[in-house]
């Protein structure tokens, strides 16, 4: 006998105007006057490195948790893909809802607390588009960031200067969006297709891995994603150096970084910690920072608010690749 399934039909949505937002555009970073308010001797090293995997052609490539959205970073990196800098950028499902969000309301996020009590979270009409930009993946057999990047550009979204995903678009750069089914606000709504959001992340992970097949010499970043950051990135990494190695090639040398709040002063990241070291269990370090760089890489670790730590990046990578050239 099949199990009974939740009626999506019974569910009742409402407009964005009617939610309480706790953000607005004014935490947005304007690319053109940005005053770091840190100054992190090892943000320099990776400068340096980004520039010079730039010149040779190597990959440098980004993950990121949505909280480095929510605190406004979207324009700096838009601009650092504008300028040839950052060549993949990968998302969690819920960046790609607050950068959406962002792009057409000029507002994003929710307080969970309120509206779970009153059985409304995640329930907001318009914010349901993002379902519709899986099924024009699915159709057009393209990725779910390219759809959605595609829809915020070309549509009805009065923001759209603000978006990460639309510059992804514009400037043809890949913006991927890696879901995990029912993790994500959009994917209580009735118009979710669980197969085409699934086919359209899927090939996300595809454009994904093949971005990671171009990391030797190259920077990979994780900015505060504990589990999409760490695990997508390892199999993306298994699947590129199977086919290197076939090919007499290796991926082992290049640079990682992770930029978190967690203290890991004092401490050897390039060891996994041992088991019985509750950080063990941080993803991040044992899989960006130890073994996925033990064969000839190095990993680094900055501590620090994204809002702090995007934005000396920036800073250093403007000022290093006007230097230099790029």
């Amino acid at each position: 006998m099949p199990f009974e399934l939740f009626d999506r039909s019974e569910l009742r949505l409402r407009p964005l105007s009617e939610r309480e937002h706790d953000l607005d555009l004014s935490v947005m970073f304007d690319p053109k006057d940005v005053k770091p308010t840190m100054n992190h001797p090892t943000i320099k090293i990776l400068a340096d490195r980004i520039v010079e995997a730039r010149k040779t052609g190597a990959a440098v490539i980004l993950a990121l948790g949505a909280h480095v959205l929510r605190e406004g970073n979207g324009p700096l990196l838009a601009e650092l893909m504008k300028r040839g800098l950052v060549t993949h950028i990968a998302l969690n499902g819920a960046g790609a809802i607050h950068d959406y969000e962002f792009a057409l309301i000029g507002q994003t996020t929710e307080s969970v607390a309120r509206y779970i009590s009153e059985g409304q979270f995640g329930l907001w009409a318009e914010t349901g588009g993002l379902n519709d930009c899986a099924k024009t993946a699915a159709r057009d057999k393209i990725g779910f960031g390219e759809a959605i990047g595609k829809a915020i550009e070309e549509g009805e979204f009065p923001h759209r200067s603000c978006s990460l995903l639309a510059a992804g678009y514009r400037f043809r750069v890949p913006v991927t969006v890696h879901v995990s089914i029912g993790s994500d606000i959009i994917h209580e709504h009735p118009n979710c297709d669980g197969a085409a959001l699934g086919g359209a992340s899927y090939t996300d992970f595809l454009i994904y891995a093949r971005s990671v097949a171009n990391l030797e010499n190259g920077v990979f970043l994780e900015f505060g994603s504990a589990v999409m950051g760490p695990e997508v990135y390892l199999k993306c990494l298994a699947m590129a150096r199977n086919v290197a190695h076939q090919h007499g090639r290796r991926i082992a040398r290049f640079t990682t970084a992770v930029f978190d709040l967690h203290d890991l002063e004092g401490r050897d990241i390039s060891e996994t910690p041992p088991k019985d070291d509750p950080r063990y269990y941080f993803r991040p370090w044992k899989t960006i920072l130890a073994r996925t760089v033990a064969d000839g890489g190095e990993g680094f670790y900055v501590r620090g608010r994204h809002s702090e730590t995007v934005p000396n990046l920036y800073a250093q990578l403007l000022e290093k690749s006007g230097k230099g050239g790029v």
